[in-house]
């Protein structure tokens, strides 16, 4: 068999906190310049929790020492289709009666490659939904309220070495 080998760079985020919240992540940019981010995360209280891309990959005190939400531009915290959003700004993800949440969500901020990537930085899981900066509370527009950080992760390179084999070839 004739093969050729190619590379295909990826990131993911290993999730750990609260007791049992628990988890992995997979990033990959795609041509269009969205990253798509899939997944999941197990050990939550069911229903919304804010889910964000946080500016430091730091996790030594927990999701304590990673920093605010990931905002290169300065802006106002917002929801994921908001003009005005920090880039780390990815809305809420759902957890069922079961306590897991599958994670699918595409997103143009927050890129593998360049000045703005989130190579490094960490994604983190809040105990309580996002407000998408709508809420009216005080916390609205720098966190949308979302509450205790519940499980984080730091964002990894990954490398996959895929095969295509275009011709058999016999012996």
């Amino acid at each position: 068999m004739a093969g050729a080998a190619t590379s295909t760079v990826k990131a993911v985020a290993l999730i750990a906190g609260d007791p049992n919240v628990k988890g992995s992540l997979q990033f990959v940019q795609l041509p269009n310049g969205a990253t798509h981010v899939t997944g999941k995360i197990t050990g939550l209280s069911p229903g919304l929790h804010g889910f964000h891309i946080h500016a430091l990959g730091d996790t030594t005190n927990g999701c304590n020492s990673t920093g605010p939400h990931f905002n290169p531009l300065k802006n106002n915290h917002g929801g994921p289709t908001d003009n005005e959003r920090h880039a780390g700004d990815l809305g809420n993800i759902v957890a069922g009666a079961d306590g897991v949440a599958h994670v699918s969500i595409k997103d143009t901020q927050i890129p593998l490659s360049g000045v703005h990537s989130i190579l490094g930085r960490a994604v983190v899981v809040h105990a309580d939904p996002d407000d998408l900066g709508k809420g009216g509370h005080e916390l609205s527009k720098t966190t949308g309220n979302a509450g205790a950080r519940v499980g984080c992760g730091k964002v990894s390179y990954a490398f996959l070495l895929q095969f295509s084999f275009t011709k058999m070839e016999s012996i």
